[in-house]
C-alpha cells in the first residue's frame, strides 16, 4: 500500500501519458526496446532488445529482440508489436509524440521506415540522423513503450488505435498490469503472471493521499507501507527512527527563476548577473529543502548525461549591489515574482524576496496555484517567475532545447517552452544547441553540451537554483523500492515486505 498524490493522472496510454503518476505506472506495466541501467540511469541496457546495431551516421538502427518477453495475455512480444507501437505514437501525435517524431517519422513514412524484418528483428531508418545515444534515450522514454498490438486493435474504436481503452487499461509486458483505477482515489496493479522475472509483490495499491501529514500518520499506524510525498521536516523526523527507512534518487527536475526579457529592467547583463549573485543557494538547500532539493546551477541536473555540475555562483550581496549600481538601478526599484503556493516554492519565494531586498530590489510576491502560474508564464505575463521544469526524456537535448532554443519569438513560434516563455532569444546559443542535437559523435556531442551549459550559466536570464531528489519513506519490513531519475524509471517489481 502506497500513499501519494494521484490527482495528475490523465491517461495510461503510453502514446498520451505525460504526467508524473501515470508515467510511473506505465514504467511498471510496459517494457521498451532499451531501458536505463537501474544502477546508473545514464547508461542504457537492453530491455526487450537483447542487442542492437547502429549505423555510424545514425541513419539506421537494427534491434534484435529477446525471445522470452511476454505480454500479460501470455503472447510473446514480437518486432511487429514494437513497430506497431512506435508507429502508433507517430500517428496519434499526442503530447509525448514529439519525442519519437522529432527524428523525422511521420504518418506518411512511418510504415516504410519502422518495420519488422522478422519476428525478432526490428529496423528503424531515421530520416533525421542523430547520435545513437540521443535516439536510444528517446526510445527509452515512456512513449517508447511496446503495447500488445492484438489487444489494442481488439479494443480500437474507429480510428482511435485503442486510445480510449488504453486511457484506463494497460496492454504491456512489464511486471505488473493495471486492474483498477478511480480518479483521485486509487490505482491497483497486479502481478503479470507471464512476465520474465516476475514481481516480488502480488499486488500494489496506490492511494490518493494529498496531505503529507496524513501520509505520515498512515505510515506510523501501519495503514500504508510507503509514503511518497513527505516534507523535509517529516523526513528528518523519520531518519532517526530505526523502524523506518528512506530511499532517494536524484531527479531530472529543476527549480529556477525566469527573468522575462520583455521587461527592459531585466535585460541588462549586469542585472541578470546581479540576481545570480544575490541568491543564497546553500541557505535555501540547507534550511528549506534538506534531502529533497540540492543546489544545481545548470539546466542539466546531475543525473542527466552530459551534466557538468559547475557552481559558478554563490551568495554575494555586495557583488550583486555593485552590478546593480553599474546598471543605474535605484534602491527600491519594484519587480514582481510569480510562484506556486505548493511546498517548497512558497518558502523559497520568501527567501528570494529577502535576498533581492538586500541588494535594493522591492519584490512583490504573486502567489497562485500551479496551474495559474504556468498559465501566466505561458502567456508571458510575468516579470520574475519561480518555476519547475522536468526533462521530457533522458537526454541532454531535452533541456538544452527547452532553455536555449527559441528560433521564433513571435506568438506563433514553434517552440513555446522555457526560452520562448521569457522572450529569451540568443541566436548563437540557439544554433549551438541545435548543432549539438545533430552531432552524431557521442563524445563530441557531450563536449558540445558542456560548453553550452557554461555559456548559458554566464549569460542566460535564468537563475538555476535546485535539483529535486525524490525521497520515499518505507515502513517496517518494507524494502526494495527503486526510485528513478524520471517517474517512469521507478520500479515496483523489487519491493518486498516481511
Amino acid at each position: 500500500m502506497v500513499a501519494r498524490r494521484l490527482d495528475d493522472i490523465t491517461s495510461f496510454d503510453p502514446a498520451e501519458s505525460y504526467e508524473f503518476t501515470n508515467n510511473e505506472i506505465d514504467g511498471n506495466c510496459y517494457r521498451r526496446l532499451v531501458a536505463p541501467d537501474p544502477d546508473d540511469a545514464r547508461r542504457l541496457v537492453g530491455d526487450v532488445a537483447a542487442a542492437w546495431d547502429a549505423a555510424p551516421d545514425g541513419s539506421r538502427f537494427t534491434f534484435h529482440l529477446r525471445p522470452d518477453v511476454t505480454f500479460a495475455t501470455g503472447r510473446p512480444v514480437t518486432a511487429d508489436d514494437a513497430a506497431f507501437s512506435l508507429a502508433r505514437v507517430v500517428r496519434l501525435d499526442r503530447a509525448p509524440g514529439f519525442i519519437i517524431r522529432q527524428f523525422g517519422w511521420t504518418a506518411d513514412n512511418v510504415d516504410r521506415l519502422i518495420r519488422a524484418e522478422d519476428a525478432r528483428t526490428l529496423v528503424l531508418d531515421v530520416p533525421r540522423p542523430a547520435a545513437a545515444g540521443y535516439v536510444l534515450h528517446c526510445l527509452s522514454a515512456n512513449a517508447g513503450s511496446i503495447v500488445d498490438r492484438d489487444t489494442v486493435r481488439a479494443h480500437a474504436v474507429g480510428d482511435d488505435l485503442g486510445r480510449g481503452w488504453l486511457a484506463r487499461h494497460t496492454a504491456g509486458a512489464g511486471p505488473y498490469r493495471l486492474t483498477a483505477f478511480e480518479a483521485s482515489d486509487h490505482v491497483t496493479l497486479e502481478r503479470n503472471p507471464h512476465a520474465a522475472g516476475p514481481a516480488r509483490m502480488a499486488r500494489i495499491v496506490l492511494r490518493h493521499v494529498p496531505d503529507p501529514s496524513a501520509q505520515r500518520l498512515l505510515l506510523a499506524r501501519g495503514d500504508v507501507d510507503i509514503a511518497r510525498d513527505l516534507t523535509a521536516d517529516q523526513l528528518a523526523g523519520l531518519a532517526g527512527d530505526p523502524r523506518f527507512s528512506l530511499v532517494s534518487a536524484a531527479q531530472a527536475t529543476s527549480l529556477y527563476v525566469a527573468m522575462n526579457q520583455a521587461h527592459a529592467l531585466l535585460r541588462a547583463p549586469d542585472m541578470i548577473a546581479a540576481l545570480k549573485w544575490a541568491i543564497d543557494y546553500d541557505g535555501i538547500a540547507a534550511w528549506l529543502t534538506p534531502r529533497t532539493w540540492d543546489v544545481c546551477q545548470s539546466f542539466l541536473p546531475s543525473c542527466l548525461p552530459g551534466a557538468i555540475g559547475d557552481r559558478p555562483y554563490h551568495h554575494d550581496p555586495d557583488r550583486a549591489r555593485a552590478l546593480l549600481a553599474r546598471v543605474g538601478v535605484a534602491r527600491g526599484t519594484p519587480v514582481t515574482l510569480d510562484f506556486a503556493t505548493a511546498a517548497p516554492s512558497a518558502d523559497i519565494a520568501q527567501v528570494i524576496q529577502a535576498n533581492l531586498a538586500a541588494i535594493g530590489l522591492a519584490v512583490t510576491l504573486i502567489p497562485g496555484d500551479q496551474r495559474q502560474v504556468i498559465t501566466r508564464t505561458r502567456q508571458r505575463r510575468h516579470q520574475l517567475a519561480l518555476m519547475g521544469w522536468g526533462a521530457d526524456y533522458f537526454d541532454p537535448n531535452s533541456n538544452a532545447q527547452a532553455f536555449c532554443e527559441n528560433p521564433d519569438d513571435g506568438e506563433d513560434g514553434p517552440l513555446k517552452i522555457v526560452a520562448w516563455r521569457s522572450h529569451y532569444r540568443d541566436p548563437a546559443l540557439d544554433a549551438a544547441s541545435r548543432a549539438a542535437g545533430r552531432e552524431t559523435d557521442e563524445a563530441r556531442r557531450l563536449a558540445d553540451y558542456a560548453a553550452l551549459q557554461r555559456r548559458f550559466m554566464a549569460t542566460a536570464p535564468f537563475v538555476m537554483l535546485l535539483q529535486q531528489n525524490a525521497v520515499a519513506a518505507l515502513g517496517p519490513g518494507v524494502a526494495g523500492l527503486r526510485l528513478g531519475a524520471l517517474p517512469d524509471f521507478t520500479r515496483y517489481g523489487t519491493i518486498t515486505r516481511h
